[in-house]
């Protein structure tokens, strides 16, 4: 099984608005840590869909290997 890319070892600090966003789950997004469509080219991977229901800064799992997708539970620590 194919492995997603490490964007970053370590968690994406960002703020964001209430709204629906894609997780890029393959580590390819020029767009981290959100999607832009690069997942298309691999097609094993699949952006994770989340919601927030109001404004908040949220960290965003950037090494691709969490168990709670999208948001970062330090599994970086271990790879």
């Amino acid at each position: 099984m194919p492995e997603p890319i490490v964007a970053q070892k370590g968690s994406f600090a960002v703020e964001l608005e209430k709204g629906e966003y894609w997780w890029c789950s393959c580590g390819g997004s020029k767009k981290q840590p959100l999607c832009d469509g690069t997942h298309k080219e691999k097609r094993e991977f699949k952006p994770h869909k989340f919601e927030l229901t109001e404004n908040q800064k949220v960290w965003l799992c950037g090494c691709k290997h969490t168990g709670n997708p999208p948001f970062c539970d330090g599994t970086h620590k271990k790879i």
